[in-house]
């Protein structure tokens, strides 16, 4: 197929890119590289590449971006709810209006994958899993423009939307501002970590996962189309202190307590269900355990915190 994928050369995107090119689809890829980054370096030899500098807000461009595309994974987005909070104007226009600009020039028989995420379900019921059916309550600016993106999404048609978990693990575009990589690298190099509200539960899906999960809804679309899914791994339901001893396990000599006072300004605190895709026949290929030792010895290549969207 020809994809059309915008934030192509993101976190997620640098790992998705070679995947699908590997694969055998024609990829354009679109991005305005703001963080000046390289990621799509090592990719640039397939013929069946194209990289565009440019913004996905652009009309004309996008007009033209489209004409001939079988399918669009629209990942332009800032990403996070502290990015979202300094910049709500940009987060509007790239997470939200954005995506409405796609689905207005989008011929119907044009398919779409869009990841949203699973912080949309805010705050969830003690004991309970959140699945597709869970009410959702985002908490952040950021999770509620997403929200809004899956319902236009999924109201156009031809479309599937997947709820990711908290993202971890090695990309070309590197972030260290995600739960697990920044716990990481506080054990790696800090030894220690502070934790607030230490018994908060996230879901957890390796970067590469993602990428699996987008080839994969592609190759099941007529099945998957117009529901979302959660995605992330049904084993890493864990707490942020329950991550802290994961991670112990590789650092020896990482140290971490919860602070008596003080609050954690990210509220976000769920377990997930992923039965639905896993019923689908997807599943995971990182665990939890073999992203942190890739990350172990990633941050003996990275020492500078400059890979963080803040």
């Amino acid at each position: 197929m020809k994809i059309l994928i915008t934030g192509a050369a993101g976190y997620l995107g640098s790992v998705m890119i070679p995947r699908f090119l590997a694969e055998g689809h024609e990829i354009v890829a679109l991005d305005n590289f703001m963080y000046n980054q390289t990621s799509l370096l090592d990719v640039c030899y397939y013929p069946t590449l194209t990289i565009v500098r440019g913004d996905t807000r652009d009309k004309s461009l996008m007009t033209k971006l489209l004409k001939d595309v079988d399918a669009i994974f629209p990942l332009a987005c800032l990403t996070g709810a502290p990015l979202c909070a300094k910049d709500p104007i940009g987060a509007q226009s790239i997470l939200l209006d954005a995506v409405e600009l796609i689905l207005e020039l989008r011929s119907k028989n044009q398919m779409i994958i869009f990841p949203t995420t699973n912080s949309g379900y805010g705050v969830g019921e003690k004991g309970k899993h959140c699945t597709e059916e869970t009410p959702l309550r985002p908490i952040s600016l950021y999770g509620k423009l997403k929200v809004e993106a899956e319902d236009a999404i999924l109201a156009a048609g031809n479309g599937i939307t997947l709820r990711l978990a908290t993202a971890f693990g090695v990309s070309p575009r590197m972030r260290l501002d995600l739960l697990v990589n920044d716990f990481v690298y506080r054990a790696v190099y800090d030894r220690f970590v502070i934790l607030f509200e230490a018994h908060f539960n996230r879901n957890f899906i390796h970067v590469r996962d993602v990428a699996k999960a987008f080839s994969h809804s592609l190759n099941q679309f007529e099945k998957m189309k117009n529901q979302a899914y959660n995605v992330g791994l049904s084993d890493a339901n864990i707490s942020k202190l329950g991550l802290c001893q994961e991670i112990q396990k590789q650092v020896k000599d990482f140290y971490f307590v919860e602070a008596t006072i003080g609050e954690d300004p990210d509220k976000r605190d769920y377990i997930v269900s992923n039965d639905k895709i896993e019923k689908t026949g997807f599943k995971p290929d990182v665990s939890l355990a073999a992203g942190i030792a890739e990350l172990v010895k990633a941050y003996q290549v990275i020492k500078r915190n400059q890979y963080a969207n803040i």
